[in-house]
């Protein structure tokens, strides 16, 4: 039996799944800054097709990447749903014809966001939806019991199977999780922007899955040159080290790399098989540093 790419890079749970480590983030599989169609409907529906087709059995979405085209693209190209296909949305965010991401927590707008991803989809239930919360690369401490409540009273009601948190502080999580259970946080982290250490960490201990975004996004010059040495050195690409990186960091990362390019698509999914020595390890755990002591959630 062949092994996928995806497969190689291990395995975690998310929900009542468990799923290869390297999913799909469809967010560019629309068109310019997130808005409209994308520019070639035939390439985005190949690119989903090839990632099921390679073992991805995770995909990261929203229904206001778009909006709504997203989501319509996806139910085009994998509708009837793959059984092991588990589909991650988010809400808590609209957009505006300019572009704008203003925020969407009140209770009216998440009903409502929820209707539209099962609409969009073609799905009953969602398999797992995200509270994003405001800060577009840094969480803003405030209170998220009235929109998280929400959620949880549609997962009562049979809407939602699993509830997750996206762009939150500690304090959120743990807020969160008085309230429902939290199957997964995705957060903005990478080789250089490395905040969320202790996080990770504290979530990798009680098997829950984070999810890191912008996986190259914060590097300096400087940095993004040390990167590409040990790239040129491996005979690989700096977005492969940067999700190898990832992968070795902490068994409970799950990873979401997005493009709207088959052939890139096939790059992102060969890092599972980019073995980082202790050498490389080191090297590029200098570029962003070591992080904060581990602590407890």
């Amino acid at each position: 039996m062949t092994t996928t790419t995806a497969e190689r890079s291990g395995q975690f749970t998310l929900g009542d799944r468990t799923v290869n480590r390297i999913g799909y983030g469809a967010m560019r599989l629309s068109g310019p800054d997130i808005m409209g169609p994308p520019a070639d409907r035939g390439a985005a529906l190949a690119v989903l097709r090839r990632a099921v087709e390679l073992g991805v059995d995770h995909l990261d979405t929203s229904d206001y990447y778009g909006p709504h085209v997203t989501n319509e693209v996806i139910r085009e190209a994998l509708h009837p749903y793959p059984e092991q296909l588990t589909i991650v949305t988010k809400v808590g965010a609209r957009r505006t014809p300019d572009g704008g991401w203003p925020e969407a927590l009140t209770p009216d707008e998440l009903r409502s966001a929820v209707q539209d991803n099962l609409d969009h989809l073609g799905l009953d239930v969602l398999d797992v939806v995200n509270l994003r919360m405001p800060g577009f690369d840094a969480p803003v401490e405030r209170s998220l019991a009235e929109p998280f409540e929400t959620l949880a009273e549609l997962q009562q009601q049979g809407l939602i199977r699993h509830l997750g948190v996206s762009n939150v502080t500690t304090q959120q999580f743990a807020e969160a999780r008085s309230i429902a259970p939290v199957v997964c946080v995705q957060n903005h982290y990478n080789l250089v922007h490395r905040d969320d250490d202790a996080m990770v960490d504290a979530l990798a201990r009680e098997g829950i899955a984070y999810v890191p975004y912008f996986p190259l996004g914060g590097f300096t010059p400087l940095q993004s040159a040390a990167l590409e040495t040990v790239a040129r050195r491996l005979e690989t690409t700096p977005m492969q080290v940067a999700l190898a990186w990832l992968l070795a960091r902490s068994p409970n990362l799950l990873l979401i790399p997005g493009t709207s390019s088959v052939t890139h698509l096939e790059e992102n999914l060969q890092a599972a098989a980019r073995v980082l020595g202790p050498v490389e390890l080191q090297e590029l755990d200098r570029i962003g540093g070591t992080g904060e002591p581990d602590t407890d959630l």
